[in-house]
C-alpha cells in the first residue's frame, strides 16, 4: 500500500469516526425527529387547509350558480331559440363570482350556448359528468327531485376548475358552470411555501437545539474522559465536581467513589511495597556486619583447608563457598533496593569503551575465552564501575551458559554505542526470552539451588537504564546474543533525593536464565 493510500485510509477512518461521534448522532436524531414532526404537521395542515379552501370556493360558486340559474330560467320561454339560450347563459354567469356557463337544450342540440364560447364549450365538460347530470334518479320521500346538481374538479389546459351541472326541469335545458380555482391554487402554493419554510426553520432550530443539548450532555462526559485519562496517568487525587441529581451526576459520584477506592488501594500497596523494600534494605544492612566477620574467617579457613583433616576439608570449602554466595546475594539485594528506591546514582566519566571492556576481561582472567572486536577511540560518558558490572554479567553469563568462544563486538552509531555479546551455546528457549531480565527467574528450575541468585541480568538492565540505555536478548545464528545500547551522553540525574551508593559484589558470579 502506498503512502497516498495509507493517508487516504487514515483520513477516511478519521472522518468516519467523527461522523459516528455522539455529538453528530445527537444532532442527527434531533434533526430527524424535528423533520418528521414538521413534515407531518405541515402535511396535515396543508391537506386540511386545501380541502377547506377548495370546498369553500366550490360550494360558494355552486350555490350561487344554483340560485342564479333558478332566478333566470323562469324568464326562458318554452322551445327557446339559440339566442335566448345564449342570453340565459350570459345572465346566469353575470352574478359576480367570475364563473362561466354553458347551456344545452335538447330541442336545439346544434347550438349549445356559452357565456364565453372562445374558452368554454360543451366539449370541455367531462363525459362522465354529462352522463350523470342527464340521468334522472328515482323520486322518493328521501329524494323528491329526479335531477340534482353534480360537480367535478378538472384541469383544463393546465388550470384547475370545478365544473358543475344540472338539468333544470325534465324537459328544460341543462346548464354547466365553469369556476376557475386558480386563485385558490395560488393561495395553496403560498401556504405550501410557508409550511416548507417553517419546516426548514424547525430543522435548523432542532439542529441548534441538538447542538446545545449535546454540549450540555457531552460536557460532563468530556470532563469524565479527561478525569479518567488523568487517573490513568497516575493522578490519583483526580475528582469530578458533582452537580445535580441526574444520571450524569450519579456517574460522576460513581467515578469519584472508584477513584477514592483506587487511591486508598494504591496507597496501601505503596506503603506495603515501601515496607518490603525497607525490610530488605534493613535486613541486608544488618547482614553485612556478621557477613564481614564470616568472610574474614572463611578466608582464613580457605588458606588452612589443605592442612585440615581430609574429613573436615569438604565441609570447610562448602562453608567458604556458601558464605561468599551469601555475601554476593546480600550485596545484590542492597543494589536492587537502591534501584527500587530511586537512590542509585551515576558517577560518570568519559572513558574509552574498548579500554573498559579489556579491563573487565583482564580483571577476571577471561582473555583466553573472549574474542573482542572493539575499535579504540569510541568515547562515552558513563559510570565505569556500573558499566563494568554490566559487562561482567553479560560476558560471565555467556561463558557459563553458552560456552566459549564468546564474541564481544563494539560499534558506534550517530549518538550511541552498541555492544553485542554472543556465545556459542544452544541459545535461549523462546518461552524463556521474555523473562531473562526478571528477578530471580531461572530457566532450569532444577538448578535453582546451586546456580547463582537470578539477579545478575536484572541488575545489568537497571544499570543500563540508569545510563539511558537498554539491553535486549535474542538468538543469533549460533547461540544467544545480548545487545547493550548506550547513549554517548547519559540523561540528566533525577531530581529525587539521592543516597549513598554502596559496593556491588562480583557480578561475574551472577547466574541468570540464559
Amino acid at each position: 500500500m502506498t503512502d497516498h493510500q495509507q493517508t487516504a485510509r487514515r483520513f477516511s477512518a478519521g472522518r468516519w469516526r467523527k461522523l459516528r461521534s455522539l455529538r453528530v448522532r445527537l444532532i442527527a436524531v434531533f434533526a430527524a425527529v424535528a423533520l418528521l414532526a414538521a413534515v407531518s404537521a405541515s402535511g396535515i395542515a396543508y391537506w386540511l387547509n386545501r380541502d377547506a379552501v377548495l370546498k369553500r370556493a366550490q360550494d360558494t360558486a355552486l350555490n350561487d350558480f344554483r340560485v342564479s340559474l333558478s332566478r333566470n330560467v323562469s324568464d326562458l320561454p318554452l322551445n327557446a331559440s339559440c339566442p335566448e339560450l345564449a342570453t340565459l347563459a350570459s345572465n346566469v354567469a353575470s352574478s359576480g363570482l367570475s364563473y362561466d356557463v354553458v347551456v344545452v337544450d335538447p330541442a336545439h342540440p346544434e347550438c349549445p350556448a356559452s357565456s364565453d364560447p372562445q374558452h368554454y364549450t360543451l366539449a370541455d365538460v367531462p363525459a362522465a359528468l354529462q352522463s350523470t347530470v342527464a340521468k334522472p334518479r328515482e323520486v322518493s320521500e328521501s329524494n323528491p327531485y329526479p335531477y340534482h346538481l353534480y360537480w367535478q374538479r378538472q384541469n383544463l389546459e393546465g388550470h384547475p376548475f370545478v365544473i358543475g351541472g344540472t338539468k333544470v326541469v325534465p324537459n328544460g335545458p341543462t346548464a354547466y358552470v365553469f369556476k376557475s380555482l386558480e386563485n385558490e391554487r395560488a393561495d395553496l402554493n403560498t401556504l405550501g411555501w410557508s409550511l416548507a419554510i417553517a419546516t426548514l426553520l424547525a430543522l435548523i432550530g432542532s439542529a441548534l437545539l441538538a447542538q446545545a443539548a449535546s454540549a450540555t450532555v457531552l460536557r460532563p462526559v468530556k470532563r469524565l474522559g479527561e478525569a479518567a485519562r488523568r487517573l490513568g496517568q497516575g493522578h490519583l487525587d483526580t475528582r469530578l465536581e458533582v452537580e445535580g441529581s441526574d444520571e450524569l451526576a450519579d456517574l460522576a459520584r460513581t467515578f469519584n467513589r472508584a477513584a477514592e477506592s483506587l487511591h486508598e488501594q494504591v496507597e496501601e500497596l505503596s506503603a506495603r511495597e515501601a515496607q518490603s523494600r525497607r525490610f530488605v534494605a534493613d535486613m541486608s544492612h544488618e547482614l553485612r556486619t556478621p557477613l564481614t566477620a564470616m568472610t574474614a574467617v572463611t578466608d582464613i579457613l580457605e588458606d588452612e583447608a589443605e592442612s585440615l583433616d581430609p574429613m573436615i576439608e569438604p565441609a570447610v570449602r562448602l562453608v567458604v563457598s556458601e558464605t561468599r554466595r551469601l555475601s554476593d546475594l546480600v550485596e545484590n539485594l542492597m543494589e536492587v533496593t537502591r534501584f527500587d528506591a530511586g537512590t542509585a546514582k551515576l558517577v560518570a566519566d568519559e572513558v574509552d569503551i574498548a579500554d573498559l571492556i579489556m579491563s573487565c576481561i583482564d580483571g577476571r582472567a577471561w582473555y583466553d575465552a573472549v574474542e573482542l572486536d572493539a575499535p579504540r577511540g569510541i568515547l562515552a560518558v558513563v559510570d565505569p564501575r556500573r558499566l563494568d558490572v554490566v559487562f561482567a554479567n553479560l560476558i560471565g553469563n555467556a561463558l557459563k551458559h553458552g560456552g566459549s568462544p564468546v564474541r564481544v563486538k563494539v560499534r558506534q552509531t550517530d549518538d550511541s554505542v552498541v555492544i553485542e555479546v554472543s556465545d556459542s551455546g544452544p541459545g535461549i528457549p523462546e518461552d524463556v526470552l521474555p523473562h531473562v531480565f526478571d528477578r530471580f527467574y531461572k530457566a532450569d528450575r532444577g538448578r535453582a539451588r546451586s546456580e547463582g541468585s537470578g539477579l545478575g541480568l536484572s541488575i545489568a538492565m537497571a544499570n543500563a537504564q540508569i545510563h539511558g540505555g537498554t539491553i535486549t536478548a535474542a538468538n543469533g545464528e549460533v547461540g544467544a546474543v545480548f545487545t547493550l545500547t548506550l547513549p554517548l551522553t547519559p540523561p540528566p540525574p533525577p531530581s529525587a533525593g539521592e543516597a549513598e551508593d554502596g559496593p556491588v559484589g562480583d557480578a561475574a558470579e551472577h547466574k541468570d536464565a540464559t
